[in-house]
Order: C-alpha cells, then sequence, then structure tokens
C-alpha cells in the first residue's frame, strides 16, 4: 500500500476545499438546511459542472470521472469540513453504486449519465433503523427480515399490469423528501417464498407522498416517503442479488462516512485551538493552560489515528472494487467453500470500514464535545456553529451505528472471539 496521495488526489481535496470556503460558511450553511430541501441546490450544480462531484467514482462511460471510491471518500473529507448539505452521500455513496451494480444496460444508460451530471438525485430507501444492518455494519441478515413487507411494515411489492406496485411507508430516509429518483427496498413474493429486491421509482410517481423530518442533525435532511400502489421498475431482473450488492455497498459507505467524520473533527478541533489561543482568562489565553493543552493534545491524537484508519478504509474499498473478491468469486461459482487465507482477506474487507467508522464517530464526538465546553457560554448557542458538529456525530451514530455495534459485529466477523480450531 502507497501511502501517499497523488497529484489528482491532493488537487481533488485542494480545489474543493477552497469553492466550500467561498461558498458554504456559517451563514449559508444555515440557510440552505431551512430551505424546503435542506440543500442549496446552485451549489449542487456548480460541485457537479465545476469538480464532476456526482460522477466522482463512475465509469467514464457512464459520463462520470472515472475515479475510485478512495478520490469519493477524499471528497467526502471536504465535505465533513463544512458540513455541506449536499446530496452527495445519499446519490453518490448510496444510490449510484446499486445502479452500477444491480442495473440493467438500459437502466445504467438511461440514469448514471444524469446522475454524473448533477440533473438526478438518488436516494436509497430502507425501513429507518435497519440501514446499518441492510449495508451489513452492524449485523448480516441474509433474508432480508429488516425489509418488513405487509403487517411487518416496511415494503411490499406485487405484479401489476405492466410492471410492479408497491405498498408501506419508509421513514429517515436520507434525502428522500427531495430526491428524484427513489432505490427502494421491498419485500416479493408472499411470505412463504419472500424475497427482498431493489426498485426504482420516479419522484413524482403516482401515490408517492413525501415529507420531510425534524432530525437530529438539520444538515443530513432526511425524509418519510409513502407508497400506496406506486407503480415501480424492477432494478436489475429477479435474479439479482440484492442483499449482497446493499452488503458489498456497505464497505463503501462506511469508508465514506468515516472520511467525511474525521474532516468535521479535524476543523471543530482547528476552530477550538485557534479560539481558546484567543480567549483570555485570569490574563492569559486560555490555551497556554497546561489541562487545556492535554486534552486538545488527545483529541487530536485520536483524530489523526482516526483518519489514518478512514484513508485505509477507502484504499481497501477501492482495491476491493477494482479487483475480484473471495466473496464474488464465490457467488458466481456457486461454491460453498473458500480458502483459508481467502477467508481472511474477506474479513478484513468486512471489518475495516465498520471499524474506521466507529473510530472516525468517536473523535468527532470528541472533537465537538472538547470544542462545545472550550468555546465557554457560547459553544453551546445556536449562534455557534460547535452544536452542529456534535450532532453530526450523534445523527450519524444513530443512522449507522452505535459504536458498540459497528465493533461487535467487526469482530463477529473477523471470529475474534471464538477459539481457535472452532
Amino acid at each position: 500500500m502507497d501511502a501517499r496521495f497523488t497529484d489528482e488526489q491532493d488537487e481533488i481535496r485542494r480545489t474543493l476545499r477552497e469553492l466550500l470556503g467561498k461558498r458554504c460558511g456559517p451563514e449559508e450553511l444555515r440557510a440552505a438546511v431551512d430551505t424546503p430541501a435542506g440543500h442549496d441546490p446552485a451549489l449542487w450544480t456548480t460541485l457537479a459542472e465545476q469538480l464532476g462531484l456526482p460522477g466522482l467514482a463512475l465509469p467514464e462511460t457512464y459520463g462520470g470521472v472515472g475515479c475510485t471510491v478512495t478520490e469519493l471518500a477524499l471528497a467526502c473529507e471536504e465535505t465533513g469540513r463544512t458540513l455541506a448539505p449536499t446530496p452527495l452521500l445519499a446519490t453518490a455513496v448510496l444510490a449510484a453504486p446499486l445502479l452500477l451494480a444491480l442495473g440493467t444496460d438500459a437502466q445504467r444508460a438511461a440514469l448514471l449519465p444524469r446522475i454524473a451530471s448533477g440533473g438526478l438525485t438518488a436516494a436509497l430507501a430502507v425501513p429507518g433503523p435497519a440501514l446499518a444492518t441492510a449495508l451489513a455494519l452492524t449485523g448480516h441478515d441474509r433474508h432480508g427480515a429488516w425489509a418488513g413487507g405487509g403487517r411487518a411494515g416496511g415494503v411490499q411489492a406485487r405484479r401489476a399490469e405492466g410492471g410492479w406496485q408497491l405498498y408501506g411507508q419508509v421513514d429517515q430516509v436520507l434525502d428522500g423528501h427531495s430526491a428524484r429518483l427513489l432505490v427502494v427496498a421491498a419485500h416479493t413474493g408472499g411470505y412463504a417464498r419472500s424475497r427482498v429486491l431493489l426498485f426504482l421509482v420516479r419522484g413524482d410517481a403516482t401515490g408517492l407522498t413525501r415529507v420531510r423530518q425534524t432530525a437530529l442533525d438539520a444538515t443530513r435532511p432526511q425524509g418519510r416517503i409513502q407508497l400506496r400502489h406506486v407503480p415501480a421498475e424492477l432494478l436489475g431482473d429477479e435474479t439479482a442479488d440484492a442483499l449482497s450488492a446493499l452488503a458489498r455497498l456497505g464497505d463503501t459507505a462506511a469508508a465514506c462516512l468515516a472520511t467525511e467524520a474525521v474532516g468535521a473533527a479535524g476543523r471543530v478541533l482547528e476552530r477550538t485551538v485557534e479560539y481558546v489561543g484567543q480567549r483570555e482568562q485570569f490574563g492569559r489565553p486560555v490555551g497556554s493552560f497546561q489541562a487545556v493543552k492535554h486534552r486538545l493534545a488527545d483529541a487530536y491524537v485520536q483524530v489523526q489515528a482516526a483518519r489514518s484508519a478512514a484513508y485505509y478504509a477507502a484504499w481497501e474499498a477501492a482495491t476491493e472494487a477494482t479487483a475480484p473478491t473471495s466473496a464474488t468469486t464465490t457467488a458466481t461459482t456457486g461454491a460453498t467453500a473458500a480458502t483459508t487465507a481467502s477467508g481472511a482477506a474477506t474479513a478484513r474487507e468486512e471489518t475495516a470500514g465498520a471499524l474506521a467508522l466507529a473510530q472516525a464517530l468517536e473523535a468527532l464526538r470528541r472533537a465537538a464535545a472538547e470544542g462545545i465546553q472550550l468555546h465557554g457560554g457560547i459553544g453551546f448557542t445556536w449562534e455557534h456553529e460547535a452544536h452542529l458538529y456534535f450532532k453530526r456525530a450523534a445523527g450519524d451514530e444513530l443512522l449507522f451505528g452505535p459504536v458498540h455495534r459497528l465493533r461487535a459485529h467487526a469482530a463477529d466477523a473477523a471470529h475474534v472471539f471464538e477459539e481457535a480450531g472452532t
């Protein structure tokens, strides 16, 4: 592994940081989250047209830039620094990879170029608290019970004249209230032979009701979608393994979320260090007191360790995406066993993202908490932005965690607590 960034990666980071520094300050951020969409469409258009951000990790065949997960994760680190409320996570990290992995040639050709250009935003609709399980971050359900369906909640799919219809409700959908395309996980086939498939639903489809929800983290807008016999298009075909695709997506999502979190942690720590160097108490800067120095030093070490773990997870996800893994080979050939070496590699791939995300969320929570306290009386007020970083950590942990479950599932995947020979 070469830990150095390429010139192209450095340029992506530099350009994006300069642009967001000009277009996404505290005032612009608050104005954007107060809009019905929860983000600034003009900023998203600029990110798409000038930097190609939505298509950064999409192939050039579909109008993308042709980069890897690593570059996408580095872009997420910069958006995390400013808490930029954009559809990047929902569209480029969660939805687009599923379209690329499962979509038919016609679906890819019709949808991916529009996503790459920024003209089409998308959202992944998975029942509220089950998102982390669906992505195999806090558990792995091989039967898709998390999707609910029928009286169990979630969404049920049934055949209708000329296609499919969906019925149900999904809460806590990232950008679900504003995305022009929804990728909905639904049960189909009845209860005895039920399975989970993914469906495409237009944002203006008949029978679809969408409402923005009040979220702890206002910079991460969420929506509730209700489907009443909504016409839908099957993503791919009925042989597609949606559960495996979602589980593989978890590696990419965790890496991007981890880098986004360390970007936010690094920024709030920078702001805190700057403030304690200016604020005086007892005739000297607060930052000159040894106790304050120790607390900030500990937070700095934690952030830097989390950043290293996040970069490794991004590299691992990019490597996995560009080379066939043992899991992919097994699924393709129908084999039921793997060698010891390939099994160890698979376990490493499954744990890197979850562990990096857990470490990054802890680092962000620590840095934000120190920022709130060391800013004194203004740190916890609505006028100051420190609380927004703390809410980002808490909100992400509610959606993709909690931290102890991320680590517990990673330990199970790596067989850490199993005795030798079992």
